[in-house]
């Protein structure tokens, strides 16, 4: 006999895979009308275009695979709870870093950059933190230290990433248990995004892009305070 849920989530695959391209499409029309609209008289070069080393590629690059893993984390959960709270949630999230991961990447099409970088993770924040930076204020630099410091492991790139040990924990968790292991885990993911979204905020001389940053920084402190409240209703806390 065939498994109902194994039925059922085949079935979903290419109605995901048709929004995801569907969203890939709209993502990049919408890039490509923010970038060019812009004000591009604070440009990373002289032609505004950003360089391969600069912080708008490396935010760019790092970012959209932080982004990944929450989306990645989501739709785990919303096969391991019925709670439609929790499941709202891992969707409302899955949907927004989906389309700015799918901004981020629009950007280096554009830009001519490759994807990926031979350079390690958080790269872009120890040039900057290498280099000085002048007229910031003392909160934001040491956040930068603190990216610019991590030391990957066990599959966490970044800060705030969630190991393979975790992730397959959550894979196994059921119901309360998936539900309170994905809010503390969102929260750290969370918190690591917020970092490294302040830093763009400081290095990045692109216009759109810091406009993005900031806009994740609002977005994900507000979705953190929100998630402290969803544990503390499951007995838990972050």
């Amino acid at each position: 006999m065939t498994d109902g849920t194994t039925v059922g989530r085949a079935s979903r695959q290419p109605l995901v895979a048709g929004i995801a391209a569907a969203l890939a499409v709209l993502t990049l029309v919408a890039v490509g009308v923010l970038w060019l609209t812009s004000d591009r008289s604070e440009g990373a070069t002289g032609t505004g275009t950003p360089k391969d080393t600069s912080a708008e590629a490396g935010f760019a690059r790092d970012m959209s695979v932080h982004h990944q893993q929450a989306v990645e984390m989501s739709f785990i959960v919303r096969d391991r709870t019925s709670d439609e709270e929790v499941r709202r949630l891992a969707f409302d999230i899955a949907s927004t870093q989906a389309t700015q991961a799918g901004m981020l990447q629009g950007w280096l099409d554009m830009w001519g950059l490759d994807k990926t970088s031979e350079d390690p993770p958080m790269t872009w924040m120890k040039n900057a933190s290498a280099d000085g930076m002048d007229g910031m204020d003392h909160g934001s630099m040491k956040g930068m230290d603190g990216g610019a410091a991590y030391k990957p492991h066990d599959g966490s790139l970044m800060p705030g990433m969630a190991t393979n040990t975790q992730l397959d924990e959550l894979r196994k968790a059921k119901g309360k248990a998936a539900e309170i292991l994905y809010l503390k885990l969102m929260t750290a993911h969370h918190r690591g995004g917020v970092g490294m979204a302040e830093g763009a905020v400081e290095l990045v001389k692109d216009p759109t892009e810091r406009h993005l940053a900031q806009t994740m920084v609002q977005g994900q402190q507000s979705e953190i305070q929100l998630m402290a409240d969803m544990l503390k209703a499951r007995g838990a806390s972050s």
